[in-house]
């Protein structure tokens, strides 16, 4: 049976919140996977237990100003500005280099923008040898039509950004935008750990990375190797449009695949009970598709 571990990452005086979702036996890959906007590493349902029982060991963390990794409440949201957010990730990325079996990077909502803008970082080029592939629940490129902030909020926004960055900000989402699941949704309201706070800095940031992927402004590295992005046609956190269009750009990229979950919402992970074995066995079918020989996948 997959056993759970928990533990912490450090990064100079930070102190990240980690959990392994260890396979029975040795893994055939691994994967370290990046949260989404006020969520944390322990509310992704049967998908990293999935994984591990399939052989993918699964390293999640809660990212800076987020879930079991906010000590104080001046911490929530938190994050700073983008070159912290993703030398975080680097960070953790690094802490599991190196690897005997393939590397994954899953990233869901927020945590997929980030992902996708720390596979174009020119400055981290040498790491994409590093990771055999990238998968995108979801990912963050841009608001669905009739969900976007207003313009004025968004001006201003950016300027108490530049001016005062750790300024917090409540930004909630309607849980019941986010899933199908009223269980879910009950679940979301109850946990304490989604305070829905974010930073002027920290959510100029965000829209930034959006703004620079859906704009085409950044651009994969050429040593990404294999993508898959899955999304919902109903997200209302995030736009389906933009994420289909953004995987039409790549046209460099020559293993890439995009799943369209008709009439499925944004956690694709927890939409509802029928459909999340659905995208488990989405997701690990890709990532074993690119792990071990052939006679390993062949059995699973």
């Amino acid at each position: 049976m997959p056993t759970e571990v928990e533990g912490t990452h450090q990064i100079g005086d930070m102190s990240l919140y980690t959990k392994t979702w260890k396979p029975d036996g040795e893994p055939i890959a691994k994967v370290v996977f990046i949260h989404g906007f006020s969520d944390h590493c322990n509310r992704y349902y049967e998908l990293f237990p999935s994984l591990a029982a399939r052989g993918i060991e699964v390293f999640g963390f809660d990212q800076r100003g987020w879930g079991r990794s906010v000590h104080k409440d001046s911490e929530k949201g938190l994050t700073g500005p983008t070159s912290l957010v993703t030398s975080d990730i680097v960070s953790v990325i690094k802490s599991q280099l190196p690897s005997s079996v393939p590397l994954f990077v899953l990233g869901h909502s927020m945590g997929g923008g980030e992902a996708l803008t720390l596979a174009s970082d020119p400055q981290y080029t040498d790491l994409m040898k590093d990771i055999r592939g990238w998968v995108l629940e979801s990912p963050f490129i841009a608001f669905p039509k009739g969900y976007e902030p207003s313009p004025v909020v968004v001006f201003f926004g950016r300027i108490i950004g530049r001016v005062m960055p750790h300024k917090q900000r409540l930004s909630a989402l309607s849980p019941e935008d986010l899933t199908r699941d009223p269980e879910v949704v009950k679940s979301i309201k109850a946990d304490k750990l989604l305070h829905d706070i974010g930073t002027f800095g920290g959510l100029a940031g965000m829209l930034d990375r959006a703004e620079a992927l859906s704009q085409g402004k950044a651009t994969l590295n050429k040593g990404v190797k294999s993508l898959w992005l899955g999304h919902g046609t109903d997200d209302k956190g995030t736009s389906y449009p933009a994420s289909k269009k953004w995987f039409e750009r790549q046209t460099q990229l020559e293993d890439k695949t995009f799943k369209t979950y008709e009439g499925w919402s944004h956690m694709l992970h927890c939409d509802l009970p029928d459909n999340r074995s659905v995208f488990a066995k989405d997701v690990g079918d890709w990532i074993l598709a690119r792990s071990g020989p052939e006679e390993v996948k062949a059995k699973l």
